[in-house]
């Protein structure tokens, strides 16, 4: 169940998502497929979606927008960011539906 993100040896996490730019809001919205799904009510331009998915997972988790970063998926709805000084348990918290 956590295909979406990968723990590496030094602490870095590698987490796979599927965007939905354009959204009412900004949320995480579960799992899709062997990814975690997130809506961004940032439009898909000129990066604006992509600086948006950093700040919103960097403030989610705590951490400097600096320990977020894009890896892959530029311009594409799936998207791989590298996370730096997160613990994995709180990681894995974002894929559970809060209620």
């Amino acid at each position: 169940m956590r295909d979406w993100y990968r723990v590496a040896g030094d602490g870095r996490i590698t987490l796979t998502l599927h965007i939905q730019p354009g959204a009412k809001k900004t949320e995480f919205a579960g799992l899709h497929g062997d990814a975690l799904k997130i809506r961004l009510a940032a439009p898909p331009v000129d990066g604006k979606a992509n600086d948006a998915l950093v700040k919103f997972v960097a403030d989610t988790l705590g951490l400097a927008k600096s320990a977020v970063s894009l890896k892959s998926g530029q311009t594409s709805r799936r998207k791989v960011l590298e996370v730096t000084g997160a613990p994995p348990s709180v990681i894995a918290a974002l894929a559970t539906p809060s209620t």
